[in-house]
């Protein structure tokens, strides 16, 4: 009973042992002379490295083949990129490349199975380049030198490459190569395994190639690159790529998406900022109305300026909301990119992702205390802001201004020489008027400028001295009134004695003298009016014996 239970086991065994061989041979690499493989190295001889491909049998490659200045440059358990130069049923054998010297045959062999060949660039000729390839010139075109235009092709002479031969003719006096099918050929290979294994919203590293004005090339694998457009390079903004990286960086990126069907080839849109949180999902936290912050000013508009307050956030301060001291026309008359600057925050809305700031309401607002350093009827120096057809308009301290009225203007003895000033000229000037809720100061000016002239005086007050009776009859002098006939036969009047001495209809004569008190005579106030009286009837007195 025990042997015939041993014997299943030993046939279960060997079944196993069966199928895990058929499992590993179905595996293994077909090897043809040309294919590129990757072996693991499993053992070093004096001038022999084994190598396994996952084949029965090892591969051999020469020990001088993959030395640098006499010493190995491998260690048992490393992965090389090598090449099938020959296949039998006894051995398997690599090389990196062809190189050194060697007869036509080799490099016919090289032709016809793909096999690069090492070659020195020795100089630069028209069209493309001379190659030493083992001792022999060969040819490479400059469309075949890379996949992309060789921008400084001088700089490649006497460095040495690896190279695909195209045509051999007259005997190897003919030899034409070209490194640019060798590069396409491993891109090639790089793209089908990066698309195997590239998934949407994988991070990945890659390195910095080049920049566009659009955004930044990086380099996932050999001939796979994907574009982090600028503004998926940060949250904060970035107008030129090269504000946040260098070429050659090493940086982690976010795959966007992966298009195969386009006919430019593979194209993979990245993205460096979504790695990290987006900073407005927690800007409420943060960032509070009323909070004073240091930011800095990323760019001018017609309305206003738009400023980065935390790293990723930025808001706007609008063109009002920039200074008490003057009225502001255009950003740039305050402010310049990159200044750093206090605003205080107005608003916060993360939904729309806007966050509204203010300059002047950070520096604090000059008319909570204009009451106190202003008092009504109190002097104080100011300076002439800007001339208005309505008005002065003066400076008094930062960020209050008054108005001198034209009414006042006009009514004081200085309004010539105040009509002579230019903005930026000094003058003293008194509080009249005062309008906090509107922000309103009405001013006048002081000392000799200040004393009202005479037609602007205030009327004349009841009980002034009388007119003389030859004042009186004045209006007896006056033209009476004459008829005019028109063309049509119709009368009119000349008016000339309308409203003048007695009134039509029988009415009252017009007294004179207060006519002369009025405002409408040439008096206009007291002051002349009383003068005029008291001197007629000082020389009416004079006259009477």
């Amino acid at each position: 009973m025990t042997d015939e239970k041993n014997q299943e086991q030993d046939d279960s065994t060997f079944a196993e042992m069966f199928a895990a061989q058929e499992k590993e041979e179905q595996s293994a690499v077909r090897l043809e002379v040309g294919r590129k493989v990757k072996a693991v190295v499993v053992a070093i001889t004096n001038d022999t490295v084994f190598v396994s491909t996952g084949n029965k049998v090892d591969g051999l490659v020469e020990k001088a083949e993959l030395e640098q200045d006499g010493v190995s440059a491998c260690a048992v358990g490393d992965v090389l990129d090598l090449y099938v130069v020959h296949v039998s049923a006894q051995e398997v054998r690599l090389s990196k490349v062809v190189r050194g010297s060697g007869s036509l045959a080799v490099l016919e062999d090289a032709k016809k199975s793909s096999v690069p060949v090492e070659g020195k660039v020795t100089a630069l000729v028209k069209g493309g380049f001379s190659v030493d390839i083992m001792r022999r010139r060969a040819f490479c075109p400059l469309s075949q030198f890379d996949v992309r235009p060789v921008e400084s092709p001088e700089n490649c002479t006497g460095k040495s490459f690896n190279f695909i031969i195209t045509k051999l003719e007259q005997n190897g006096r003919n030899i034409v190569i070209s490194r640019r099918a060798l590069l396409e050929a491993e891109q090639a290979e790089a793209r089908e395994a990066f698309l195997a294994s590239a998934q949407i919203g994988e991070v990945r590293e890659g390195t910095v190639e080049r920049f566009t004005p659009f955004g930044a090339f990086v380099s996932l694998a050999p001939g796979v690159e994907g574009m982090v457009h600028v503004s998926e390079l940060s949250w904060s903004r970035v107008v030129q790529p090269d504000e946040v990286l260098n070429l050659g960086d090493k940086i982690r990126v976010k795959i966007l998406s992966i298009d195969q069907e386009d006919k430019k080839g593979l194209r993979v849109a990245l993205s460096v900022r979504r790695i990290t949180e987006d900073p407005w999902l927690t800007v409420g936290e943060r960032v509070h109305a009323g909070d004073n912050i240091t930011g800095k000013v990323l760019r001018l508009t017609t309305f206003g300026a738009f400023i980065e307050i935390l790293p990723g956030i930025e808001g706007l301060a609008h063109i009002s909301e920039l200074s008490w001291e003057k009225r502001i026309a255009k950003a740039e008359e305050c402010l310049t990119v990159g200044e750093s600057v206090t605003v205080k925050v107005k608003e916060v809305d993360a939904e729309k992702r806007r966050v509204s700031l203010s300059l002047r309401d950070a520096a604090g607002d000059p008319w909570s205390r204009a009451a106190e350093d202003f008092p009504l009827q109190s002097e104080h120096a100011g300076r002439l802001e800007k001339r208005a057809a309505f008005g002065l308009f003066i400076n008094l301290a930062p960020g209050v201004t008054g108005l001198m009225p034209n009414s006042i203007l006009n009514a004081v003895r200085g309004k010539n020489r105040l009509a002579r000033l230019s903005p930026g000229d000094e003058l003293e000037v008194c509080i009249k008027e005062m309008d906090l809720p509107g922000r309103r100061i009405t001013l006048a000016p002081v000392g000799e400028d200040a004393e009202i002239l005479p037609e602007h005086m205030p009327d004349a007050q009841e009980g002034q001295p009388a007119q003389s009776g030859e004042a009186s009859g004045q209006d007896a002098r006056r033209s009476p009134e004459r008829s005019f006939r028109n063309k049509d036969g119709k009368s009119r009047s000349n008016g000339r004695g309308a409203g003048r001495g007695r009134g039509e209809g029988g009415a009252e004569p017009a007294d004179w003298r207060k006519h002369a008190q009025s405002a409408a005579s040439a008096g206009g106030f007291s002051l002349l009016g009383s003068a005029l009286a008291e001197a007629m009837s000082k020389k009416k007195a004079a006259k009477q014996p």
